[in-house]
């Protein structure tokens, strides 16, 4: 089947609703079938956006695929990565005398080896919910008195916010203001999952994608012989991606292509990166489940380090997170949701032991909320 090429019209949305098409979803499903029914093997792809699974399991998809068809998800939710290290520094922080620690509504939950923020703001901590980092800004300026630490997280696609707050707090000569960085970048994660043989082709992250273009991902056709296609999150840009990595596997003629051209350009948004060029440089970061990964996270540049919250903070080394949890091992792909004896136990939404339960994006909770009841059978 030919992709699907859909033109916006100038001040006509139509072509959103091409994305829903009833026929055009059946049409992909033949074709996906067909493809997969003359590899004559197990294919496996990765999605790689912490949305894409929640998309998948929604619009029913996985239990329309052939059985040598598997999805397995990925590193693309930023609250599951996030290091339990990290998550102990902004326990430290809300600690401390005369500060305002402000982060996302997930991150609340996500489990350190101490604690969490909800449990430390049940204590008397002064933790707040906030929506942009624009907020954590106008609490430092109705503040004077307090340190306000904004717990900095997410991919490419948020990174550019944090970046613009930062430079708001310099124009307006805020001493009272600071953020933990965790921010973290796709591509140098997807370096050390390409090479694995399991892995046929990944579906790319839309969100992320929107930044930073296609060009960062073409080491995986060049350099691992992977192919990855950047897609959008309605069931029929779905198909697409799965019946395109069919076709290129099924070719084995490796390649990264764009299928969201409605809404990620093949070069990104160059203005969003000269924003993280202005205010961080990379740096090697920790990731829940993967360790240390090279140049795969952000860091003020020293011009700007009076406004990281890291500095002068002394912690004590993180603890073992919970050993029987295995959401390093889901955030590779390595095993599904149920195969970890916690899942649908003790692990549930309303007391999650990992960050891939916490999460509204994680593959345990799409599993748990979307997925089949066998796991409850067992």
């Amino acid at each position: 089947m030919d992709r699907i090429k859909v033109k916006p019209e100038k001040n006509n949305f139509r072509f959103l609703d091409e994305y829903r098409d009833r026929n055009l979803a059946k049409g992909l499903i033949r074709s996906i079938r067909q493809r997969a029914g003359r590899l004559n093997r197990s294919v496996t792809f990765m999605e790689v956006c912490g949305t894409h699974t929640t998309a998948l399991f929604r619009h029913g998809i996985r239990s329309l695929l052939p059985d040598n068809v598997k999805i397995v998800s990925g590193p693309g939710c930023p609250v599951c990565v996030t290091s339990t290290e990290d998550i102990d520094l902004a326990l430290t922080a809300a600690r401390l005398p005369r500060t305002i620690v402000t982060s996302f509504g997930d991150m609340l939950r996500v489990p350190g080896s101490r604690g969490s923020l909800k449990a430390l703001r049940s204590e008397g901590c002064d933790i707040r919910v906030v929506y942009s980092p624009l907020e954590a800004i106008e609490l430092a300026v109705n503040n004077h008195a307090k340190r306000v630490v904004h717990l900095a997280v997410g991919f490419e696609t948020t990174a550019p916010a944090t970046a613009a707050v930062i430079n708001r707090a310099r124009e307006k000569g805020l001493d009272n203001f600071s953020v933990l960085c965790s921010h973290k970048l796709i591509p140098p994660a997807l370096k050390g999952l390409a090479p694995e043989s399991r892995i046929d082709g990944f579906m790319l992250p839309g969100h992320v994608s929107s930044i930073i273009g296609i060009r960062p991902y073409m080491f995986l056709a060049r350099e691992c012989g992977k192919s990855g296609v950047i897609a959008g999150f309605e069931a029929v840009d779905i198909l697409q991606a799965i019946d395109r990595l069919l076709e290129l596997t099924e070719k084995k003629s490796p390649a990264v292509e764009n299928l969201y051209h409605r809404c990620v350009p093949d070069e990104g948004n160059p203005a969003a990166r000269e924003l993280l060029k202005q205010v961080f440089i990379q740096k090697d970061a920790k990731w829940r489940g993967f360790g240390h990964i090279p140049k795969s996270g952000l860091s003020l540049r020293p011009g700007l380090k009076r406004f990281d919250a890291s500095r002068g903070i002394e912690m004590e080394p993180s603890a073992v997170a919970h050993r029987s949890c295995r959401c390093g091992e889901v955030l590779r792909g390595l095993i599904s949701p149920p195969e970890c004896k916690l899942f649908g136990n003790i692990c549930v939404p309303e007391t999650a032991v990992g960050p891939c339960m916490v999460s509204s994006e994680g593959a345990c909770a799409a599993y748990y909320r979307y997925g089949s009841d066998e796991w409850k059978r067992r």
